[in-house]
């Protein structure tokens, strides 16, 4: 067992932490499983802040201690949610565009709720290095998924890295940011 498997999700993050006491690599591991549960359970008539409500409240979260993160982290995780639902057919084709000889039936949930995240740092949030997100998504989806998945989403995000960012703002100006 590595040192990051005998961690709980939040020791692990607590590596990077910013100068509040928080880490954006928590806030994306809890985005991941926001992702991973709107995926599953797609309800349009349910508003953004119900269920950011119901998830912080321990009603859909997974979580040890039974403990919500700090305020930080919760803005930081809603920020990236809202951003790839907001932008999610954008998202969803950058991701179908480089599954070569692949159905997007086949991508895993957990590996769709990373790569939904890692390309809308990619594509949206500029003030974040590719290079940053790219290992911040391949190192979620080793602890959320397997070694395989990991090497499958960091190639297709490596992919959107390198001309993604440029196109980034055409896509979301012709679908108007529409979500899926």
């Amino acid at each position: 067992m590595t040192e990051k498997e005998s961690m709980p999700l939040t020791a692990y993050a607590s590596r990077n932490m910013r100068r509040d006491g928080t880490t954006r690599r928590e806030g994306r591991e809890w985005a991941v499983q926001m992702l991973f549960e709107l995926g599953l359970n797609r309800d349009d008539s349910r508003s953004p802040e119900s269920f950011f409500d119901e998830f912080w409240n321990g009603g859909l979260r997974l979580n040890g201690d039974g403990n919500a993160p700090a305020k930080s982290i919760r803005t930081f995780t809603e920020k990236l949610v809202r951003g790839v639902m907001k932008n999610l057919r954008v998202i969803d084709d950058a991701i179908e565009s480089r599954l070569i000889n692949w159905s997007p039936d086949r991508v895993g949930e957990v590996e769709r709720s990373v790569l939904r995240m890692g390309v809308y740092e990619i594509m949206f949030c500029r003030e974040v290095p590719a290079a940053v997100v790219i290992n911040e998504a391949v190192d979620i989806c080793k602890y959320f998924g397997t070694n395989d998945s990991s090497r499958f989403v960091n190639g297709i995000l490596n992919s959107v890295a390198h001309d993604g960012r440029s196109r980034a703002e055409d896509a979301s100006v012709r679908t108007g940011g529409a979500e899926k």
